[in-house]
C-alpha cells in the first residue's frame, strides 16, 4: 500500500500528545479525589465503576482519530491493469558464441524456439518487432502486430563475428521512433503525443565487443524513457571453436544486469532452454499489465466511523453520555 498525500501522516506525532494528556488527566483526576476524606462524599464524586469501562471508550475514540488521519493520507492499493497497447522490440544476440553447446541443442536454437514462443504468446493488442546483433544490429522485423512476420524473420537468422549490444539498444530505439512517427502521422497530432510505451527486451551471451558502448546505450534508452529488459543467456563452461581455436564464452552478467537496472528494465539469467522459456514467459506478464494506484480512502473512512460509533455506544451504555 502507498498513499498519495503521504505529507498528511504527519498528524500523526499528535496522537502520542493526545494520549499523555488523557493520562495526565486521569492521573490529576485520581490526586483530586483523594483529597476528600468524607467517605459518602467521595463515593459521590468517585462512584464505583469498573475502572477499565471509563477508558475503553477513549480508546475507540482514539483509534477512529488515527484511522481518520490514515484516511485523510489517501491510502491507495497496487492493481495490476492489463495494458491497451505496446510497443516490444526484441533483441537476439547472433554473434559466433551462440554456437556453443552447453545449451541443448545450441544456444542459438534454444534462443531461437524461445523468442518465436515469446513473440507468440504476446498479447495481440502489442507490436512486436525483431533486431539481429553481432558485428553489428540490423532491424530484421519492424514492429507490428504481424506475429508471422516476426517469427519467420527469427527462422531467418544467421550467426556472425563479434557482439555488439550498444548497438542493438540503438538500432531498438530508433526502431521505436520510426513506428511511432508513421503511426503519428497515420493518426493525427494525438497519436503523436502520445505514443504506446515501448520496451526492448534484449538476449546476449557474450560482452559487449564493438560498436558504441553500452553506457552510451543505457543514456540514450533513458532519455527515450524506453527500458531495456535483459537475459544473460549460457553458462560458464560453453566453447566454440573460431577460426580453428576452441575459445570459452562466457556471459557478461554485469554488463547485463547494468543496462538493464540503468535503464528501468529488469535482468534475467537463464542456463538452459527451460529456463529461458520461464524468463520469457515472466516478462510476457510483466508487459501485459501496468501497476495502477487505486485510492481506497474511503475504506478507512468507515472504519474510523465504525470505531466513532462505538465508541459512542459504550458511553452511552456505561455513563449516558457522550465520550
Amino acid at each position: 500500500m502507498t498513499f498519495l498525500s503521504p505529507a498528511r501522516l504527519w498528524l500523526l506525532v499528535l496522537v502520542p500528545l493526545v494520549l499523555g494528556v488523557y493520562v495526565l488527566l486521569q492521573l490529576r483526576r485520581k490526586q483530586y479525589t483523594l483529597r476528600f476524606t468524607n467517605l459518602d462524599l467521595l463515593a459521590q464524586v468517585a462512584p464505583r465503576h469498573p475502572g477499565w469501562r471509563r477508558h475503553v471508550a477513549a480508546l475507540l475514540f482514539l483509534i477512529a482519530v488515527i484511522v481518520m488521519i490514515v484516511g485523510w493520507a489517501r491510502p491507495a492499493s497496487s492493481v495490476k491493469v492489463p495494458r491497451d497497447r505496446a510497443t516490444i522490440m526484441v533483441a537476439i544476440d547472433v554473434s559466433l558464441s551462440m554456437k556453443a553447446t552447453d545449451v541443448a541443442p545450441t544456444r542459438f536454437d534454444a534462443a531461437k524456439s524461445a523468442a518465436k514462443s515469446f513473440i507468440q504468446n504476446l498479447p495481440m493488442r502489442f507490436n512486436v518487432g525483431v533486431v539481429s546483433f553481432a558485428g553489428g544490429a540490423n532491424v530484421v522485423a519492424a514492429p507490428s502486430a504481424d506475429r508471422e512476420a516476426a517469427i519467420a524473420s527469427i527462422d531467418q537468422l544467421q550467426l556472425d563475428k563479434r557482439t555488439a549490444i550498444g548497438e542493438a539498444v540503438f538500432t531498438s530505439l530508433q526502431a521505436i521512433r520510426s513506428f511511432d512517427a508513421a503511426n503519428g502521422g497515420a493518426g493525427g497530432s494525438a497519436a503523436r503525443q502520445d505514443p504506446p510505451p515501448a520496451h526492448t527486451v534484449l538476449l546476449s551471451d557474450g560482452d559487449n565487443t564493438t560498436g558504441r558502448s553500452v553506457p552510451e546505450a543505457v543514456q540514450a534508452a533513458a532519455v527515450a524513457k524506453v527500458p531495456v529488459s535483459t537475459i544473460a543467456f549460457g553458462t560458464p563452461y560453453g566453447t566454440v571453436e573460431i577460426d580453428g581455436e576452441l575459445t570459452p564464452v562466457d556471459v557478461n552478467k554485469e554488463a547485463l544486469r547494468g543496462l538493464a537496472e540503468q535503464t528501468s528494465g529488469k535482468a534475467y539469467e537463464a542456463a538452459d532452454g527451460s529456463q529461458l522459456s520461464e524468463v520469457y514467459r515472466n516478462i510476457g506478464s510483466s508487459l501485459g499489465y501496468r501497476t495502477e494506484h487505486r485510492e481506497v480512502a474511503a475504506r478507512f473512512s468507515g472504519i474510523a466511523l465504525l470505531f466513532a460509533l462505538a465508541a459512542g455506544g459504550a458511553s452511552m451504555a456505561w455513563f449516558a453520555r457522550l465520550p
